[in-house]
């Protein structure tokens, strides 16, 4: 099991763990409210923390909400640095172009992930170093390409 980091806390509903080895915590709502189709709404948690210097959370979708219902956050993952102290706020939205979704008090609605992150020491260059994927990006492993002999290749392969 991986190490755990004391996390300071005050909270409504604590964030939990739903089974041993998770990686992320839910977060629940503390408050009711509907998302009409299309509608995106700030909800809050209840949640605050304060997390040791070194480490982030990073606040992501519930798998089960995104695929059962469209509900996801706009922008995820949600940062929380370490010296942040405001409440814990998820920026939902739903996809879904039909139905409404009702949120409320206690729901999970999404998970925090608290991880150790290192600041970057970024070093100005004239020029990269060059690696084996170059500027592949977006979908460039997964293309199906004609090779020089004619035979198909996969992205990766290359």
């Amino acid at each position: 099991m991986a190490e755990s980091v004391e996390v300071l806390i005050t909270a409504s509903i604590l964030p939990s763990y739903a089974h041993p080895g998770d990686a992320g915590a839910d977060l629940h709502s503390s408050q009711d409210l509907v998302l009409a189709p299309g509608e995106r709404a700030l909800v809050g948690t209840g949640v605050s923390i304060a997390l040791p210097d070194g480490f982030a959370a990073f606040v992501v979708p519930r798998s089960g909400l995104a695929v059962k219902h469209g509900i996801t956050i706009v922008n995820s993952p949600g940062t929380v640095d370490a010296g942040y102290r405001g409440e814990i706020k998820v920026a939902l939205l739903n996809t879904d172009q039909n139905a409404s979704f009702a949120i409320a008090v206690g729901d999970r609605i999404a998970q925090i992930i608290i991880m150790p992150v290192a600041r970057a020491a970024f070093i100005p260059v004239d020029r990269l170093p060059g690696s084996q994927r170059g500027e592949g990006g977006f979908g460039s492993t997964g293309r199906t390409q004609q090779s020089s002999t004619g035979t198909e290749t996969s992205g990766d392969n290359q």
